[in-house]
């Protein structure tokens, strides 16, 4: 059993790149496993946020545990959580939501008036989002931005939507939006 105490979640920089590979490789395993759909990243891009300071890396005494990193969208209006993942090894020790608070907590350090939001398919990272205060909402009330949506074609359920005539998508919708005080559940995120 992995001893939660020896994890450490940082913010990742370029000392941290030597992970890449590591990341891209555990993000592609876990969406085959689980059969879900996830849209790809190139190792350039992943190496561009942790050199821009928007990701989060979690090592146990200097091994890979677990990522997850920021992308902006619309302006800076709106800011995604993205690439949420954990190394089998370290699974359900509660790594997960260590990094997306940490994740959140710097998105709204980095862009305190942005909308954070999120595309899921998966429940653990909706009861996760749900805590830090956001809300199901309909894609309309997300980004216009075309880049983001064209991040979706890369998707395995892609096909699917394209099927049902670009109307049915197996994700659900969660928006955090500052302003919205009402929706807040832990704004002060404290930890790592």
């Amino acid at each position: 059993m992995v001893d939660p105490s020896k994890i450490e979640v940082v913010v990742a920089s370029e000392e941290h790149i030597k992970y890449v590979d590591e990341i891209l490789d555990t993000i592609n395993r876990a969406a085959k496993v689980r059969g879900t759909g996830i849209a790809k990243r190139s190792p350039e891009y992943v190496k561009q946020k942790m050199l821009e300071r928007k990701a989060v890396v979690a090592l146990c005494e200097g091994e890979f545990a677990g990522f997850s990193y920021i992308e902006c969208w619309s302006n800076k209006e709106f800011v995604a959580n993205s690439g949420l993942i954990v190394a089998d090894k370290y699974r359900g020790i509660g790594l997960a939501t260590r990094i997306k608070r940490r994740i959140f907590r710097l998105s709204r350090e980095m862009f305190p008036d942005a909308k954070i939001f999120s595309l899921t398919t998966g429940a653990a990272v909706m009861k996760m989002n749900f805590e830090l205060g956001y809300r199901p909402v309909t894609f309309d009330q997300l980004t216009t931005d075309p880049a983001f949506w064209r991040g979706c074609e890369s998707c395995v359920n892609f096909d699917i939507l394209q099927r049902n005539g670009g109307h049915k998508c197996l994700c659900t919708g969660l928006l955090y939006d500052p302003k919205e005080t009402q929706y807040h559940r832990n704004d002060n995120v404290e930890g790592e």
